[in-house]
């Protein structure tokens, strides 16, 4: 999805470093084992894979702007295309979202956690590569407590999409995301299969209608009886 161009001059337009990979496959580890480094790496920089109540997602700090860049590298994802954020709670959205209408705080109230992608104003302090300079970010709180867990321990959302190479399928088992991933990322957080497998669906609040931009697990119905 396009949540926005960066204009002319704008400095997120600098090219993205390229990342000198080493040949050192992802480690796959249990959360009983893997979530405390998992947090140190999120911590230093560093990209984690990590399951989610829909597929497999890769991430990192949202405020880390280096991080980032590393995560559109490991994934050969077009800097164009924004990267939404995952948050360990709805009343978090404040973090990363401002002039929030009163449908994005329907649909959060109702839906969240759960599968479901909202598109909403940023808030200043949210960094140019995560909109790809736009006005607008996608924000959800995913329904799986490996994930909330895992950003309550960042102390920071998560900027995270799915842990696959751009355009390929989307994973839903660690394994999934090492045979695509390799070794551009350091660590799995295996956490058995992902309950979804299908991506969350995503609304648009920024217009003067709710747009799904994306079809998902929550329907339009489903949608449009909330707001009613």
């Amino acid at each position: 999805m396009s949540m926005g161009r960066r204009t002319p001059g704008d400095p997120s337009r600098r090219p993205l470093p390229r990342q000198v990979w080493d040949d050192q496959p992802a480690s796959i580890l249990l959360p009983t084992v893997g979530f405390s480094r998992a947090v140190e790496l999120l911590k230093a920089g560093q990209l984690v894979a990590f399951p989610t109540d829909t597929v497999y997602g890769v991430g990192a700090v949202l405020w880390d702007r280096q991080a980032i860049r590393k995560l559109y590298e490991a994934k050969l994802r077009s800097a164009e295309k924004a990267i939404p954020v995952l948050l360990a709670a709805a009343v978090d959205l404040s973090l990363v979202a401002r002039d929030l209408s009163q449908s994005a705080l329907r649909l959060a109230e109702r839906f969240w956690p759960g599968p479901l992608t909202l598109v909403v104003p940023r808030a200043l302090a949210v960094p140019d590569e995560v909109t790809a300079g736009g006005a607008s970010v996608a924000v959800r709180v995913p329904d799986h407590e490996l994930a909330r867990a895992l950003i309550r321990a960042a102390g920071a959302p998560l900027a995270a999409t799915s842990a696959n190479i751009s355009g390929q399928p989307s994973p839903v088992t660690a394994q999934e995301v090492a045979a695509q991933l390799g070794s551009r990322i350091p660590l799995v957080l295996d956490g058995g299969p992902c309950p979804g497998g299908i991506a969350s669906t995503i609304v648009d609040l920024t217009g003067s209608a709710p747009a799904i931009l994306r079809p998902g697990p929550v329907s339009i119905t489903e949608i449009l009886s909330a707001l009613d």
